[in-house]
């Protein structure tokens, strides 16, 4: 479990020390935030916007992120940027690689990839189209797979572009420490078969959704590894614990209480999110670490087990997805 201090940093940060004011302008940058229709990754769009990025909102549902481009156009009405909808389910890998297949036909460039979108608890049952628990198979395989199918359009962009701008953003969580790596890895799906993703999901649900952020974790610990070369930038963080539709599942009482006591508004995890993604501060040196609040510190409950040790279990995150042929 995370330390006391640790937690403590991590659910009440202070205020922001890394706002609009401190953002450089974005005119001309292209940016994708998935999960983009609401909550954090609509907080994170609209501030990409109003400092003038081409910014693809991408998400399921058409209605509601339109809506949502309505209401961020609305918000900043003298905007220069450009919001694009672009359909993208993770939970369906031939729809991720038809959403990546949009996006390339649009652009040449990307600056930045903030991999949003997330399940947290969802229905007991619930799977992938491929048949993977949804959670392991929406936050870290769907991410995963659009992440490296856009990755060639990335590292070409990194090398006409400024040292430290181009930038791939995980967002984790601070589950991501509540659980013991060695202990807990040897359970994950060995495949999409039901016997085995049922007696993974039977472990408990918060155990399930922990391993699925320390997936999100691994991942910018490894993606960083193997493009500091390219010159991008791949970062993981913990927005906080935010007011949002992530706790839609929970029910009227519990989420009632949690915004009484421990939610923020989601404006604040997008300063955190866009501390990770624009922060001068955040420079390849630093890549593949763990941001918990706008000071880039690594959370030391997986730092031993993410970029710095244990390669057998992140390679089990990389590697579960070859049968994609992607690695």
């Amino acid at each position: 479990m995370p330390g006391t201090v640790s937690f403590i940093k991590q659910s009440f940060p202070g205020k922001p020390t890394f706002t609009e004011e401190h953002m450089p302008e974005l005119t001309g940058k292209v940016a994708i935030v998935t999960g983009s229709n609401t909550g954090l990754g609509k907080e994170v769009a609209q501030i990409l916007y109003a400092k003038g990025a081409r910014v693809y909102m991408m998400a399921r549902s058409e209605t509601n992120t339109k809506s949502a481009m309505s209401s961020i156009r609305t918000a900043v009405p003298e905007s220069s940027g450009e919001l694009i909808y672009i359909p993208l389910d993770l939970s369906d890998f031939d729809k991720v690689k038809t959403a990546a297949q949009a996006f390339l036909a649009k652009e040449q460039s990307l600056h930045l990839l903030i991999n949003n979108a997330g399940v947290g608890y969802p229905p007991q049952g619930s799977r992938t189209a491929q048949g993977w628990e949804l959670r392991l198979g929406v936050n870290c395989l769907g991410t995963w797979l659009f992440t490296q199918l856009l990755t060639p359009t990335v590292v070409s962009t990194a090398r006409v572009s400024p040292q430290n701008s181009v930038r791939v953003v995980w967002v984790s969580s601070s589950a991501a420490e509540a659980v013991d790596p060695k202990k807990f890895v040897e359970g994950l799906p060995s495949n999409n078969q039901p016997a085995a993703n049922d007696e993974y999901e039977n472990r408990g649900s918060f155990l399930v959704y922990s391993l699925s952020k320390l997936g999100a974790y691994y991942y910018a610990s490894e993606y960083a590894a193997r493009h500091k070369n390219d010159g991008v930038v791949s970062v993981s963080l913990n927005p906080g614990n935010l007011d949002s539709d992530f706790w839609r599942e929970q029910g009227a009482i519990t989420t009632c209480v949690l915004r009484k006591t421990l939610l923020y508004p989601p404006k604040m995890g997008a300063y955190t999110v866009l501390f990770a993604a624009l922060a001068p501060e955040v420079t390849l040196d630093k890549s593949g670490r763990f941001s918990y609040c706008p000071v880039g510190t690594v959370m030391g409950g997986v730092e031993g087990y993410g970029g710095h040790g244990e390669a057998e279990i992140r390679k089990w995150y990389w590697g579960r997805v070859k049968f994609l042929d992607m690695d």
